[in-house]
């Protein structure tokens, strides 16, 4: 259950820790890599809140010619305050400040139905377009893998189309 209709917010920078990997929409390795990262949160230092966040950086123009098989790099991973003693095997990751188009969505994480309703409904009736930056999912205390119950927030990041 959700609306189409997203909060638009301006991001302050973050900080974040995690693991990543490169994986595409055929080959999902999500699971496999929260797998590996949820017993490390618990050593991550300096985190700013109990929120885990899903994070995808995709390839250039990975939406205007997509396929399944493309790949991108899958981020788990928590918001610090500064870097201290990472966790061996984890890296950090800067998400610069930029406007966001915030979904709240209530449903599965195994349905993917929001994603292609905002890409194909909402991003082109809206007066924006993606943006080139990050694109997460924030994993809050209402977040259950896999239930009908679960609540989460879908930041995409966007800009102004330009009108000529």
């Amino acid at each position: 259950m959700y609306k189409l209709s997203p909060k638009i917010c301006h991001l302050k920078s973050k900080t974040l820790v995690g693991i990543s990997t490169k994986m595409s929409v055929l080959n999902n390795k999500t699971a496999q890599l929260w797998g590996q990262f949820g017993p490390k949160i618990i050593k991550v230092e300096n985190k700013c809140n109990s929120d885990k966040i899903s994070l995808q950086i995709y390839p250039d123009n990975y939406f205007k010619a997509f396929s399944p098989t493309t790949e991108f790099t899958k981020w788990a991973c928590v918001e610090v305050s500064s870097i201290k003693n990472l966790p061996k095997n984890c890296g950090q990751l800067i998400v610069q400040a930029g406007d966001y188009a915030v979904f709240n969505y209530k449903g599965s994480s195994q349905n993917t139905q929001i994603f292609e309703d905002i890409f194909t409904k909402w991003l082109p009736n809206s007066e924006y377009l993606i943006d080139n930056r990050p694109h997460f999912e924030i994993l809050g205390d209402k977040y259950k893998n896999n239930d009908a119950d679960s609540e989460e927030e879908i930041w995409i990041p966007i800009k102004k189309k330009i009108r000529s």
